[in-house]
């Protein structure tokens, strides 16, 4: 008896250090939980396919703005990301990681193809015109914009370095800052598949 009641205490001490307050989980990441934006997304995928986030209910989604010519955030996020899959184990077939790309001048889809899927290939690569592009990172509250440079084809993107993550029931539920330690992230994804 003393066992099971040992056990069962350890429990609650496992259970009440994975929720604040009330009964909340205590991410990591930022909670945005309930924010009005980041409701719609519509684009098509490296594939081809016309997506939009409703495709994905039933997995936790993170999203990304970036581009493929970007040096450093886009790479390290998406390598991060890799990161994460590999912590979570069997439950990374329940994520999934979309890559926006801001920069639909250069990235096409054939490169998309080959860029996302580089870091883990169930990532995918979304695009659009300048004017859904321009739709999506504002529904996002995302900023770029172009940076010239030495001549037409050499200009880099400025822009938000932040991941989104929506729950399986397609709620947006946490905002990632760049850097984040990946160890944090599946932490915090693990919750959300758990229904937190």
């Amino acid at each position: 008896m003393r066992a099971l009641l040992r056990l069962l205490a350890a429990s609650l001490v496992l259970l009440a250090a994975a929720c604040g307050p009330a009964g909340k989980p205590s991410f990591k990441a930022t909670d945005i939980t309930g924010v009005e934006y980041g409701r719609t997304l519509r684009l098509t995928d490296h594939t081809g396919r016309e997506r939009s986030l409703e495709d994905f209910k039933g997995s936790v989604v993170v999203l990304f703005f970036g581009f493929t010519h970007c040096p450093d955030v886009c790479p390290t996020t998406l390598a991060g990301m890799r990161a994460v899959m590999d912590r979570l184990g069997e439950d990374a077939k329940r994520v999934q990681v979309l890559f926006v790309t801001i920069d639909p001048e250069r990235d096409t889809k054939e490169l998309l193809a080959q860029y996302v899927p580089a870091f883990h290939p169930s990532f995918v690569g979304l695009y659009g015109d300048a004017d859904a592009t321009a739709r999506a990172a504002k529904e996002f509250k995302v900023f770029y914009q172009k940076v010239p440079g030495t001549t037409p084809g050499t200009y880099t993107m400025d822009h938000s370095a932040g991941s989104y993550v929506f729950d399986p029931q397609g709620r947006l539920r946490l905002y990632v800052r760049h850097g984040a330690n990946p160890d944090d992230i599946a932490a915090d994804i693990a919750l959300l598949l758990a229904g937190r």
